[in-house]
């Protein structure tokens, strides 16, 4: 049971390059411990804990996150969330708050998450877009990963899109939707003409899944790979190694909608 009984929401925004991802590690910057040192410098106590609506990996960004923070007494959010704000650094953003009932739970009320992964297929790619997508240099067919997208949609067992773990044993997850397209959120000198991003919404996703989809959707982009060893993946998991992940980089958490709200 929760020993700290008022519970407030936060959303939240993120640009990852900066950080070794969300979950604190030992001497490594970490989203989470940049937050948690803010709030510590702003009540000028520790009395609190927190937990994130997603653990994102190293390098990944988060437009439309959450974080529920524990505190043993009731405080007035109204004069220290614009503190908050001030004191955290440019690329961690709290966008707002609002009390809700110690009983919530933030983990169990994740309905659906959208990410997107961004990238480009340019002959020609300035390193300064580097930090927002990745450039795909080879010849891509378009028809075949945008079928292939849809070989995903369902629920199915995607140990084999994924980085397996010792102590998991269910790999069953729902995707909702996925789709490949045309992005205009970066324009600039820097940026190629043409960006895309491959969009997959779906109940949960397991240790370095999108990014593994993405990799396997270039593979049959490039002709590497044939639509059916998605189908067999998917359908016979064991039987087939660990994909390269995509690079981190390209990968935001994009949605997070939550219920019981």
């Amino acid at each position: 049971m929760q020993s700290r009984p008022f519970s407030y929401l936060f959303s939240i925004s993120y640009f990852g390059a900066r950080y070794k991802g969300w979950a604190p590690q030992p001497n490594q910057p970490t989203v989470q411990r940049r937050l948690e040192r803010v709030l510590r410098h702003v009540l000028g106590h520790s009395d609190f804990s927190l937990i994130g609506a997603s653990r994102t990996d190293s390098g990944v960004s988060c437009l439309g996150g959450f974080v529920q923070v524990f505190l043993r007494e009731k405080v007035d959010m109204d004069l220290l969330f614009p503190q908050f704000k001030e004191h955290l650094p440019q690329d961690i953003q709290l966008n707002s708050v609002k009390e809700v009932s110690s009983t919530f739970n933030l983990i169990q009320s994740v309905k659906q998450k959208t990410y997107r992964y961004y990238f480009s297929n340019s002959k020609s790619f300035h390193p300064f877009a580097s930090a927002f997508l990745v450039n795909v240099s080879e010849k891509l067919n378009w028809e075949s990963m945008k079928n292939g997208c849809q070989y995903f949609v369902g629920e199915y067992n995607f140990k084999a899109f994924c980085r397996p773990s010792e102590n998991k044993i269910d790999y069953r997850r729902e995707v909702v939707s996925v789709r490949i397209l045309g992005s205009k959120e970066f324009l600039g000198q820097f940026f190629p003409e043409e960006i895309f991003y491959f969009e997959i919404s779906g109940t949960g996703f397991l240790h370095h899944q999108v990014r593994m989809m993405m990799s396997a959707i270039w593979q049959i982009g490039k002709g590497v790979m044939d639509l059916s060893e998605i189908e067999a993946r998917l359908m016979t998991p064991d039987k087939f190694g660990m994909l390269p992940p995509a690079p981190a980089n390209g990968l935001v958490l994009w949605e997070t909608i939550l219920d019981n709200l």
